[in-house]
């Protein structure tokens, strides 16, 4: 019978077992950056927990407190889920992990644990496990973005999102890449956006978000870690192939 546990990741931790995200190129760019992004974020109360079962990563949950996340969404006093995936299904480490996230929000007494998810992309986590869950669906944002709340006071402020999204969108001519280091798969998908522009001779401009202020003020998704904008258009907020790049500028051009 294997033996299904826990582990926290520190900042020691880290650097024998390394994180899970694309743990399979650990010498990429990407991989570095995120582990580097990990660094400073465990000082600020982030929380990196991997499912090992029989000594073997087979998952993870990533969380912070809602001040310091990186996704776009007023949830003061919440904690927020930024990442949940597993290797295998129906085996409970999911479940597991939630309850760990659960458990730890109400170990800071916090109002409650928030997570955004999206049915159009699997750079989200999955919604329906949220539900089997208890939390509950909350507010929503265009391009298929729900917010979803475990609430642990009946008295407490629900999270909600932003509502100028069109406006942020608005802001933004040249074909601009807004980023965070939180995924380690922004830099391939950075990479893919310059690719297509270059073959057709489109400059790109980069903004790499400093801190939270920066990208809750112009982030144009919830997502908040990659969004793609040309001609006051939203291309993407998540990882394209090259080919795909060039056919949505083709559009626009």
């Amino acid at each position: 019978m294997s033996k299904v546990e826990l582990l926290e990741l520190n900042p020691e931790i880290l650097e024998g077992v390394g994180s899970f995200c694309l743990r399979s190129k650990k010498k990429s760019t990407g991989y570095i950056n995120k582990n580097k992004w990990l660094h400073n974020s465990f000082e600020e109360g982030l929380k990196y927990v991997q499912v090992i079962d029989d000594k073997k990563q087979v998952g993870f949950i990533e969380y912070t407190e809602a001040e310091n996340s990186s996704r776009v969404v007023h949830a003061d006093g919440y904690l927020v889920i930024h990442c949940l995936w597993v290797s295998e299904v129906g085996k409970g480490y999911g479940t597991r992990l939630i309850h760990k996230c659960v458990e730890d929000a109400k170990k800071l007494a916090k109002k409650g644990v928030v997570v955004i998810t999206n049915s159009k992309t699997s750079w989200t986590p999955s919604k329906e496990i949220f539900l089997k869950n208890d939390f509950q669906v909350i507010d929503s944002a265009p391009y298929d973005f729900e917010l979803l709340v475990y609430p642990l006071s009946n008295e407490a402020k629900q999270p909600y999102f932003p509502t100028d999204w069109e406006e942020r969108i608005k802001k933004f001519n040249n074909l601009t890449i807004l980023r965070s280091f939180q995924c380690p798969y922004v830099e391939i998908a950075t990479e893919n956006i310059i690719a297509g522009a270059n073959k057709l001779n489109i400059p790109v401009e980069l903004i790499d978000f400093q801190d939270r202020g920066e990208l809750m003020a112009l982030s144009p998704t919830p997502y908040g870690i990659f969004s793609v904008i040309y001609k006051a258009q939203l291309i993407s907020f998540h990882r394209l192939t090259v080919h795909s790049v060039i056919k949505k500028l083709k559009a626009l051009t």
